[in-house]
């Protein structure tokens, strides 16, 4: 289907400015570090956010920056809080392994551009920045506010945005295209749970054990020193093959060193990776390994919905739980693992802290960290209008979908998620070589300044 109108016309004369705006951010690793001053997420996190500002204002949009926490750009004019946000996020996971381009390279091949945050969520950010720079171009006339609003902690808690709200004044209603479409008006409910304990004097000892960066990643490779010799490594060799798990072992310094290799991706789609950490667990096991590491394979392993937990769910609203083992530190001295939970909209969290807790008889249980669900009504002019947006653009059908990622969608009382990724794409989120088709850029440009339109334009 060609959707022909002023705004993509001009959408099509800017893809190769487009495409160098997004490779300059893509080659910025910014990845949360060490606070400094007026950079509470690192330099490098700082640096992009003043690089987007910088573009911002080039392409002709009044911009303000919140003390390297967050910073907007608005298109028209009129009352902040009735404005259309659009909330994008500059920050990025880390790499993790299994990279065949240069993670921070913005590498074009074959009409695809690799690197980290391409799809999430740099790409849409930029997206969005010249949708807006495309309607002013064409001179619309608008009759509220448009203000796209880029964090830099969205991966790790979302500070900045909490920070936004007492600097400045959110938007009511909009929408952030960091996941997929066509809309998404469900967010499932998160919780993070902390399990943590002694090592057993029994078993095998586990000299270390510490795997995982973010619990909301899905680690691919994890590694571990236990005691041990030639024989112990020819064990864990003979262990992995009889579980069909891609481990080797071979010994070390005072011990044996394990490398298990699975598949990292998002806690919140497990079904297409492969939990290193949990993989490990079960050699772990099999070695001879007691208390909580026997718990923890016992109970979690390589499992994504808490079966063995006694916390599998689902609902006909918004699917099923997952649950995700996405961090381990372990010492001779002592266990910490973090869980990240995705839990339907009509599941009781406390049920979930309460079943986990009477799973463990060698670790202790806490919640750290809680969101409830997320909803906004489909008959929603939002929701109805975006939808419309997207089918012009795409041909493609209407519907709304439910997700278990968490977006800045939630930030705003009547917020959605808006794109990026579109049917039948391969869910590249967090994973090695992730990379963005530039056609689809284009598009969700196209789509975004559909949407502005929609909802912004003048009768």
């Amino acid at each position: 289907m060609s959707f022909d109108s002023p705004v993509t016309r001009i959408i099509d004369s800017m893809k190769d400015e487009m495409n160098e705006t997004l490779q300059r951010w893509i080659r910025i690793p910014s990845i949360k570090s060490a606070p400094l001053p007026d950079a509470p997420f690192g330099a490098d996190i700082k640096h992009m956010l003043d690089i987007a500002m910088d573009d911002c204002r080039r392409l002709g949009f009044y911009t303000k920056a919140f003390d390297g926490y967050a910073g907007h750009a608005e298109l028209g004019e009129g009352d902040d809080r009735e404005a259309l946000g659009i909330l994008a996020h500059l920050d990025v996971v880390p790499v993790g392994d299994g990279w065949t381009f240069p993670p921070f390279g913005a590498v074009i091949e074959d009409g695809r551009m690799y690197g980290r945050g391409t799809g999430d969520d740099k790409g849409p950010a930029v997206a969005a920045l010249y949708a807006m720079k495309a309607v002013k171009e064409a001179q619309i006339p608008l009759r509220r506010k448009v203000k796209l609003i880029l964090g830099c902690d969205e991966e790790s808690g979302s500070a900045c945005m909490a920070y936004y709200k007492k600097a400045a004044v959110m938007p009511r209603s909009g929408f952030s295209p960091d996941a997929n479409y066509p809309v998404i008006n469900i967010e499932k409910g998160m919780i993070r749970i902390r399990l943590s304990g002694k090592p057993s004097e029994e078993g095998i000892r586990i000299i270390s054990f510490n795997t995982g960066d973010r619990p909301n990643v899905i680690p691919g490779k994890a590694t571990a020193h236990v005691s041990g010799d030639a024989a112990t490594a020819a064990r864990v060799n003979e262990i992995a093959q009889k579980l069909n798990i891609d481990a080797c072992a071979e010994a070390a310094d005072n011990g044996v060193l394990i490398t298990v290799t699975g598949i990292n991706g998002h806690a919140a789609f497990p079904e297409s990776a492969r939990n290193s950490i949990g993989e490990m667990l079960l050699i772990l096991k099999e070695l001879g390994a007691e208390g909580g590491i026997k718990e923890l394979a016992d109970h979690i392993g390589p499992e994504y919905y808490g079966q063995s937990l006694n916390i599998s769910v689902q609902d006909g609203i918004s699917g099923k739980l997952t649950c995700n083992l996405g961090m381990i530190r372990m010492n001779e001295k002592e266990i910490s693992a973090i869980l990240d939970i995705r839990y339907p909209v009509m599941t009781n969290p406390a049920m979930i802290v309460k079943n986990i807790t009477g799973s463990f008889h060698h670790m202790n249980v806490k919640a750290i960290e809680q969101k409830e669900p997320h909803y906004v009504p489909e008959s929603s002019q939002l929701v109805q209008c975006l939808l419309d947006a997207y089918h012009e653009v795409t041909g493609n059908e209407r519907k709304c979908l439910y997700t278990g990622g968490g977006t800045y969608a939630r930030e705003l009382e009547e917020g959605v998620a808006f794109g990026a990724e579109f049917p039948g794409d391969k869910d590249l989120a967090h994973q090695a070589n992730e990379y963005i088709d530039l056609g689809s850029l284009c598009t969700n440009a196209k789509i975004f300044a559909n949407a502005i339109v929609k909802l912004c334009g003048k009768e």
